[in-house]
């Protein structure tokens, strides 16, 4: 049994948890559980981390991670360089694990990336945790397999980008919700509210998602009067406010000249930097909304918007191989559930999940664009429910075809109440069933039969989702098998049938349905079908793969502490020129600075930041640094446009001839003294 259950347990179902304990079902559920979940997390450790020494470092990230290991004002204002003059244009928190980890095992990028394998592991171990409570050990598998083999869930936990860390943090708040709406304590619900205020560090307004949904579910199931309820929400939801908007007032509260410039900013506001740049400028058509910076085709995505974004050829794929399960489990959990009482657990959990899912999909549909991996926020909800629709559906499979009595050999002290029975897919569903009855004479009608239509269903689905690119065809014919055999052997179900025979066709059944996501997912450890390191995508989608079949070769893989010869060269002459300067150089844009920064931790001063389109720093700032002898040399190039500083660049300073810094010719790059008379 669970600690979750629908209403709280009567006399009957207390002796009947009684007599289970002191029969040792506990004991026999985990032989079994532990070692499954075990095999789950090795899972996940090997596919998130084989091969973390070439791991998909983003290029912009990756040069944050790295200057931030190497003082405390970078790290804490993210800056992007080591000295901090101008920070990215993100709040830091979800690098920070990436720049202590560096900090600590050097500058390597298995060290950038181990923090995001962690991450991933501690998320499906921390679903397996909730969904344990919510749905029962059966259901908890389910949903921490599911998670572990959605596609963009390796991918990304593959890659360094601050997903992983939101998804983390969700999951977490999502459990602190659960435990405040189950023990009706006020300490967890504000521990949600912290986990959420943490989640904004890691990807600001995206936290806030989930609020609503909280707040709804909290309201409806929680113990207590509503303005009891209410006001125990509004408590967690100023905790949830402050936690989230920390750093934002510590920036606010600093001195510009004691910290970093804010990137994304048109006037240095971290305000603008959350609500603007990365708030109402993605959804709104004015792209300077609320002091933002105009983005470009380099920092903004167009495409997997509108109402079928989600299962579009290129995000389908990566996340949606359940979503037909967990909307039919999100439907069947709330209907079959009406009429118990407002506090019922298992209808809460559908309720929540769903609702995280809905959110988030209304929200993506209705944004400027989406990177494919943004959807990975949504896997933990699609596998919740997918193992919460599974149980529940198995729950009203077995109560169908169990006999109504059987006879007892040795009566309990209870003799008016049969011991339950136990199964190794115990769920909470089962406490409430009371007598067992016939699959024609349940009230339910024929509910026994949504488990094997969930899994041909399901099984479909995959066939849909992977037609238009027939990825894993040689896999499709072993999910059909899977699927006919334990389709067959549940809907041929007889008096006769033995328990393990049913559970061998359940275990084939849902077999089925894992076989081609599972495809997908292992296709990542190959970098040819893992996508660009800015955009990380599972299988032949995408602008990456497409670019790599014409080049014929993968994305190229970008390293901490792993200079180009081209790279080495220009360091080695700025090196050897440098003269006390504060800067190493100036750079037009993150793109010119990136692959220094990555291989040398020295102050770079990033003129225009990300974008090139923040204004920082000035042209007098620019002149100033160079009569102060703290700037000598600038590195332009044709692939930004031209602004204010570039051309004071192309005025003042004299140009170099690539010859003197290792190169044949200055390709898209041109470095200019600043010095020189």
């Amino acid at each position: 049994m669970t600690a979750i259950s629908a209403a709280r347990p009567t006399g009957a179902h207390r002796g009947r948890r009684a007599a289970n304990g002191r029969s040792g079902p506990p004991e026999d559920a985990s032989r079994w559980e532990r070692p499954a979940l075990a095999a789950v997390l090795a899972v996940a450790t090997v596919l998130y981390s084989w091969g973390i020494g070439h791991a998909a470092l983003h290029p912009f990230y990756g040069a944050a991670i790295r200057s931030m290991a190497g003082g405390w004002r970078a790290f804490f204002f993210g800056g992007l360089d080591t000295h901090g003059s101008i920070s990215i244009d993100k709040l830091p928190g979800a690098f920070w694990p990436d720049a202590v980890s560096v900090w600590l095992f050097g500058p390597h990028t298995w060290a950038a990336a181990l923090p995001q394998v962690v991450e991933g592991v501690l998320t499906v171990w921390l679903l397996h945790r909730i969904v344990r409570a919510w749905a029962g050990p059966f259901a908890a598998l389910v949903a921490a397999l599911t998670l572990t083999l959605t596609p963009v869930t390796v991918v990304l936990n593959r890659a360094t980008i601050p997903d992983t860390a939101l998804t983390l943090l969700l999951v977490a708040a999502a459990g602190a919700l659960q435990k405040a709406v189950r023990t009706e304590r006020l300490l967890p619900l504000i521990t949600c509210g912290i986990w959420v205020g943490l989640a904004f560090q890691a990807k600001m307004l995206q936290a806030w998602l989930v609020l609503p949904v909280f707040a709804v579910v909290y309201q409806i199931v929680a113990p207590g009067a509503p303005l009891k309820r209410a006001l125990r929400f509004l408590l967690g939801g100023a905790v949830a406010l402050a936690v989230s908007c920390f750093w934002v007032l510590i920036a606010w509260a600093t001195p510009a000249a004691d910290r970093p410039y804010l990137d994304g900013t048109s006037g240095n506001d971290p305000f603008a930097l959350v609500f603007g740049y990365n708030g109402l400028s993605r959804f709104s058509s004015d792209a300077t909304a609320f002091g933002a910076v105009a983005g470009t085709a380099n920092s903004r995505t167009t495409g997997n918007t509108g109402w079928n974004m989600l299962i579009n050829n290129t995000v389908g794929p990566q996340v949606a191989w359940f979503l037909p399960l967990a909307v039919l489990a999100a439907v069947l959990g709330v209907v079959w559930r009406t009429g118990q009482p407002r506090t019922d657990m298992p209808r809460a959990g559908f309720l929540m999940w769903g609702g995280w899912l809905a959110v988030h999909a209304l929200v993506f549909s209705a944004s400027n664009g989406n990177h494919a991996y943004y959807m990975a926020v949504i896997a933990p909800a699609l596998a919740a429910l997918a193992g919460g629709g599974l149980a529940l559906f198995r729950s009203e499979y077995q109560s169908a075809y169990e006999p109504e009595h059987e006879p007892e050999q040795k009566p309990e002290p209870e003799p008016e109440h049969e011991p339950e029975r136990w199964s190794p897919y115990a769920s909470p569903y089962e406490s409430e069933q009371g007598p067992e009855q016939g699959p024609e004479d349940k009230s339910g009608g024929r509910r026994h039969m949504a488990l094997p239509a969930a899994i041909v269903l399901t099984v479909v689905w995959a066939l849909v989702l992977d037609w238009p690119t027939r990825f894993v065809s040689w896999l499709l014919p072993i999910a059909v098998m899977l699927a006919l055999c334990g389709v067959v052997g549940l809907w041929s179900r007889g008096p006769r049938t033995s328990p393990r025979m049913v559970h061998g066709a359940l275990a084939a059944g849902i077999a089925a349905t894992l076989v081609v996501p599972a495809g997908w997912a292992v296709s990542t450890l190959n970098p040819l079908y893992a996508g660009a390191a800015t955009a990380p995508i599972a299988g032949p989608v995408g602008n990456a793969y497409y670019d790599s079949v014409r080049a014929h070769h993968a994305p190229l893989r970008i390293g901490i502490d792993r200079p180009s010869a081209r790279d080495t060269a220009l360091l080695d002459y700025l090196t050897t020129h440098r003269n006390g300067e504060k800067y190493l150089l100036a750079t037009q844009t993150a793109y010119a600075a990136e692959p220094l920064l990555r291989a040398k931790s020295e102050p770079v001063l990033v003129m225009g930041g990300f974008t090139g389109n923040t204004p920082f720093p000035t042209t007098q700032q620019l002149g100033s640094l160079v009569t102060a002898h703290q700037l000598r040399y600038a590195l332009l190039t044709t692939q930004r446009p031209t602004t204010a500083t570039t051309t004071w660049v192309k005025s003042h300073c004299t140009r170099i001839p690539p010859a003197d810094y290792g190169r044949r010719t200055g390709g898209s790059f041109t470095l200019y003294d600043c010095n020189r008379s």
